[in-house]
């Protein structure tokens, strides 16, 4: 019997993280061929590259190079090429990954050439269309022929949009992630000794939103944050192409007592320096998990998160809300094994 075949659509950082496991499971079951492709939306070395070699990933089949900027002809750009790819590899379904441009490409090319799309992390919400990233969420569930869950909450903001059809509960990518990657970044990454750190002694910042980067004050209000939690301990900030293009744009000087500016890091490097912080602060949605399957505590530097029960359950907060509420662990991200409960689920429907 011929493979059926997957493609699945990648182009940042927390994409290619959840593919990692998905890719492992998919290969092991046989049934499947998969082919990856790559928009080219994180194209920095350090944010791409890094991660498909660190984690021993296939390279994509297809990998492109996206050179706009601005949200709409970016996606146009992207959504172009990703047909393109899709009309030559004809799949089975395609894939998208949580809630980036790429994800709105990949999902607007499948569904015009009516390939069955399945969306990991389906149903999140942020209730903020200000933010990009809660309309490819959007637009992407309702494209969506299978909607993949990590959350109880993320199936009932689906069911008010009246979307019930193809939505299953599976646990979180990145939970699998965590658990794989951990000893991996336990023997391999001097990350730790390399910036001088004491573990538990330090904590860790990421900033990438436009929301927090487009605006001179919204940034210079985030960095005035981190610099103030600085005074306590030191803070690495892993600086985003787009964050540092955006402090030296706006004059917004990051570099004061008790900051360790760094460039992006290789995932086993964040994750190693993420599990030994006393402190995650970042404007990511999935870092605020990652801190969780750390047991790290979070602050988020916006003012809504799609991860609601890191709050409910003591483990994030966001930056202008109350503080931290008493901590109880978190069931909902399954078991370490969300990658074989969906391709369980992608075999039933596919075959």
């Amino acid at each position: 019997m011929a493979p059926i075949k997957i493609v699945t659509v990648v182009g940042a950082r927390p994409q290619f993280i959840k593919a990692f496991p998905l890719s492992r499971a998919l290969k092991r079951c046989g049934a499947f061929e998969e082919v990856m492709v790559h928009t080219g939306q994180h194209f920095d070395d350090a944010m791409s590259a890094v991660f498909f070699s660190e984690l021993e990933m296939e390279p994509p089949r297809h990998q492109f190079s996206v050179r706009a900027r601005a949200h709409g002809a970016m996606t146009a750009e992207m959504l172009s090429a990703v047909e393109v790819a899709l009309l030559e590899e004809r799949p089975h379904a395609v894939i998208v990954f949580g809630d980036t441009n790429s994800t709105l490409a990949g999902a607007l090319a499948a569904a015009k050439l009516q390939i069955p799309l399945v969306h990991v992390e389906a149903g999140l919400r942020s209730f903020n269309r200000a933010m990009p990233e809660e309309i490819n969420r959007i637009v992407t569930d309702h494209l969506s022929t299978m909607l993949l869950c990590p959350t109880a909450q993320a199936i009932a903001n689906l069911g008010s949009e009246g979307i019930a059809e193809g939505v299953h509960p599976c646990g979180d990518l990145m939970y699998d992630a965590t658990l794989l990657t951990m000893p991996i970044a336990e023997r391999r990454s001097n990350v730790i000794a390399r910036l001088g750190l004491a573990e538990r002694g330090y904590a860790v910042a990421t900033v990438h939103r436009a929301a927090n980067t487009d605006d001179p004050a919204s940034l210079a209000a985030v960095v005035d944050y981190i610099t103030d939690a600085a005074r306590k301990r030191p803070v690495v900030l892993a600086l985003h192409p787009r964050t540092r293009d955006a402090l030296q744009r706006f004059g917004i000087d990051a570099q004061q007592p008790g900051m360790i500016l760094s460039g992006p890091l290789g995932f086993l490097d964040m994750t190693k320096l993420v599990h030994h912080a006393a402190l995650v602060l970042t404007d990511s949605g999935g870092l605020q998990k990652e801190a969780y399957f750390h047991r790290v505590p979070c602050i988020t530097l916006r003012d809504e998160t799609e991860w609601t029960e890191t709050i409910a359950c003591g483990w994030n907060r966001l930056w202008r809300g109350e503080d931290f509420r008493a901590r109880r662990e978190i069931g909902e991200y399954g078991d370490g094994h969300a990658a074989d409960e969906i391709v369980g689920l992608l075999q039933k429907a596919l075959s």
